[in-house]
């Protein structure tokens, strides 16, 4: 997978942005450094003003590239289910059907590890806005308009492939898309409670939240 992905771009949808921040240095330098910042002192509290004092440029070049901080989130998040989606193909297109949703909630849920093949993004850092701010992406008054602009298809296309996963050991099953959305959400949700709320979540360092999440999904197309 290594040299099949070498020369990987990640894709994000073009509505997102204004520039494409692959485009450039600059680009690049707001993408890596705002992750950064955004993990360490919150989506809310994070605005381009701090940004730019970071990487020695005014606030209007960062416009430039994004029309708002959630626009921002909204690419990080795209680029992320993006990079987790290519690990899906890659790493299932030749299992069958039980080893493949088996290694898909593995590569979906799994801690991350960084990837050497994007230099200016951290990916292990990525992941923990993911878990603490994803859901700011979308729980929105414009996520109507915005998912119709096509700005979560590829999140979409993740749980399609994990639905049609679970169609293929279950035709019968009756909740598959339900139960695919599940495991991009739940296991998110059970990253954050293992960090935060720990009585409420049987999740821990021995326990993670990919074995809940194939301990739930396996013995659900079981039954």
């Amino acid at each position: 997978m290594d040299s099949l992905l070498s020369n990987l771009k990640i894709s994000v949808p073009e509505k997102i942005y204004v520039k494409d921040p692959e485009s450039s240095d600059l680009g690049k330098r707001i993408i890596e450094h705002s992750i950064l910042l955004i993990n360490d002192i919150g989506f809310d509290s994070f605005t381009f003003k701090k940004l730019g004092n970071i990487i020695g440029s005014n606030e209007s070049s960062i416009y430039r590239y994004f029309e708002s901080k959630h626009k921002l989130l909204l690419y990080l998040s795209s680029w992320y289910w993006a990079w987790i989606e290519y690990q899906l193909v890659f790493e299932t297109h030749s299992l069958k059907a039980g080893n493949k949703i088996e290694k898909a909630i593995e590569i979906v849920t799994r801690s991350i590890k960084e990837d050497s093949k994007f230099s200016h993004i951290n990916e292990v850092v990525l992941n923990k806005i993911m878990v603490n701010e994803n859901s700011k992406s979308f729980l929105t008054k414009e996520v109507d308009k915005e998912n119709k602009d096509g700005y979560f298809i590829i999140y979409k296309r993740i749980v399609h492939r994990l639905r049609d996963m679970i169609i293929a050991i279950k035709p019968n099953y009756e909740y598959p898309s339900s139960l695919a959305s599940t495991i991009l959400e739940g296991s998110l949700h059970q990253h954050f409670l293992k960090d935060h709320f720990i009585s409420i979540t049987d999740c821990n360092n021995g326990l993670t939240p990919t074995d809940f999440m194939k301990n739930l999904v396996l013995n659900t197309l079981k039954s």
